[in-house]
């Protein structure tokens, strides 16, 4: 009787947790689907509208923007250019780096680590200025590689890529010279495919970061045709209320759904290999 009154408790709690997650979402989607004049009388709808297409199909191709040229279309693209290639280099460089500390055993391999650890004490917003005069000097603004390279060093990746091979049983290593493996082949051929679980959980958490990335594409950024979805949030549905323009509530909403399809699908496709990442490891 004790068990199954505990089983009910849990399984509420986490019904509650996933109708607490779900709920809004669902409001917005429902909302989205509505004209802005019902929104603005009846408030946020629970039910489905007719005008679905209508304000999706506004939302991804009508353009904007002070020079009215911008769609959320491109910004989509740039806003996942950006993710992937941040994601991608993350995940290469911060494997490389934990492979070279924990294989590589020179003397300052401890020391270095503790740099690189203790960068994660040093925000973004720290460092934003003379990151942004390294890139303005090398002539890198307006550009997708100026978007990326500044923020491809992760002292959290690194940390856990490093953890996970120090795990890795030395046994491996011998029976790779034994074969003849040089280091670049046991990284290639041993490590990486062991790692698979945990590169795809850091690139999940790197693909929501560069995604999620606001300040620095602001900075970055004068050319509207490398916005991204974040920064559209702010400036292309600016609600106007002269002339008689209702705020454009349903389009905001139809928006912000639109935003959250990017990071979904990645966390869709790899959560089979994030899960395992997270909890095992396949050695």
């Amino acid at each position: 009787m004790n068990k199954r009154i505990v089983q009910f408790l849990s399984h509420t709690i986490l019904i509650l947790g996933v109708l607490l997650m779900v709920v809004p979402i669902w409001i917005a989607f429902a909302s989205s689907t509505h004209e802005n004049v019902t929104i603005l009388k009846e408030g946020m709808q629970w039910g489905l509208g007719d005008q679905l297409v209508r304000n999706y199909n506004e939302v991804l191709n009508q353009k904007g923007g002070f020079s009215q040229e911008i769609t959320a279309t491109r910004m989509f693209i740039n806003s996942f250019i950006m993710a992937f290639g941040i994601a991608s280099i993350k995940v290469i460089i911060s494997s490389m780096s934990a492979y070279a500390i924990v294989y590589f055993r020179f003397k300052l391999a401890v020391p270095l680590f503790w740099l690189i650890f203790i960068t994660l004490l040093v925000p973004l917003e720290v460092r934003i200025l003379p990151s942004y005069q390294v890139v303005s000097d090398l002539n890198l603004t307006n550009s997708y590689t100026g978007l990326i390279l500044p923020l491809v060093a992760s002292a959290t990746a690194t940390f856990f890529f490093r953890q996970f091979y120090k795990s890795v049983p030395d046994e491996l290593l011998e029976a790779a010279k034994l074969d003849g493996a040089n280091s670049w082949k046991f990284f290639i051929d041993f490590l990486v495919p062991l790692s698979k679980t945990m590169i795809a959980a850091m690139f999940i958490f790197m693909f929501v970061y560069g995604y999620s990335q606001y300040l620095w594409p602001l900075i970055m950024t004068t050319d509207e045709k490398y916005w991204t979805v974040v920064m559209g949030m702010k400036i292309i549905f600016q609600e106007s209320y002269e002339g008689g323009n209702l705020p454009r509530v349903a389009e905001r909403f139809a928006y912000i759904i639109l935003s959250m399809i990017p990071p979904i699908l990645v966390v869709v496709f790899l959560q089979r290999w994030f899960i395992k990442g997270l909890i095992q490891t396949e050695k």
